[in-house]
């Protein structure tokens, strides 16, 4: 009987590697609280935003439901889901000062932002490009034009670096909001908008007259995004990896992206087909 009980147990441990020791970290946390606090962009479509509900939705949002989900599975209870609405310049110390456990928004994947935040397995693949209004027949002529960015992205960093190679003086325009920068655009206060490609569609999207704008081609930037989670904290990343694997090896991740791109990208980018070869990772 002993034997038997001993079998059992071996087996129990290996199904759910996790349960094999104590919790720690953010499991512990959520284990104890029944809540996962989500960090989210109220105006970043369509990975992140708010629906017409007045809840948030997107294509991040999405994945850290699966999340969620697998969390409930591991721990066996049903977690809450909190969603606090973050912005770019203080969505990373949300997570070092505890206020939210996961982020899901379009958050670049980058190796100095890993020195105070954890990524998780690529979730999509993007980059820079410049959205303005069809009339202005903008192209890459940018001498002396107004060009509007987000302070605090990885996007506001690659056009100073794009303006200062090409040695063209353009003066850049800090803005807090996507809805600030639609504005600035429609009234003439800027002449384009840059961040990552997906975003400006997203933009276009919301903004009620999608032909009125242009979005160029080209890109000047590669923007790799992921989901965002504390430092020094395996096992949650762990339970967020599997799931990521498991939705690019089950093909599940093409139904998500369908959901929130396929109405304007029916055709998916060559780099995102290869991020689901490369992220398909065994079990």
């Amino acid at each position: 009987m002993r034997c038997i009980l001993f079998i059992a147990l071996i087996i129990t441990s290996f199904s759910n590697p996790l349960s094999a020791h104590e919790l720690t970290g953010t499991l512990q946390q959520i284990e104890k609280s029944r809540e996962i606090r989500i960090g989210y962009r109220q105006t970043m479509p369509p990975m992140s935003f708010l629906g017409k509900d007045g809840l948030p939705v997107g294509y991040s949002i999405d994945l850290c439901a699966e999340v969620v989900r697998e969390v409930e599975k591991i721990l066996g209870v049903a977690v809450k889901s909190h969603y606090v609405p973050v912005t770019a310049e203080d969505r990373f110390t949300a997570l070092e000062d505890n206020k939210i456990d996961l982020l899901c928004g379009a958050t670049t994947k980058t190796i100095s932002r890993g020195e105070i935040v954890d990524f998780t397995q690529l979730t999509f693949v993007t980059g820079a490009s410049f959205m303005a209004l069809k009339e202005t027949k903008i192209r890459n002529n940018f001498e002396g034009k107004k060009i509007g960015v987000s302070k605090g992205t990885t996007t506001a960093t690659a056009l100073e670096k794009l303006l200062t190679d090409a040695e063209v003086k353009a003066d850049i325009v800090f803005v807090k909001s996507k809805e600030d920068a639609l504005k600035a655009l429609d009234k003439g206060d800027i002449d384009a908008f840059a961040a990552d490609q997906v975003v400006l569609i997203g933009m276009a999207l919301i903004s009620g007259h999608p032909k009125s704008y242009s979005i160029l081609p080209d890109l000047f930037s590669y923007e790799p995004l992921a989901l965002a989670l504390r430092r020094n904290d395996a096992d949650f990343r762990l339970v967020a990896d599997r799931v990521i694997s498991d939705l690019y090896r089950s093909k599940k991740i093409l139904k998500i992206y369908d959901d929130w791109f396929g109405q304007f990208a029916k055709q998916r980018s060559s780099a995102f087909d290869a991020l689901i070869q490369l992220n398909a990772i065994p079990e």
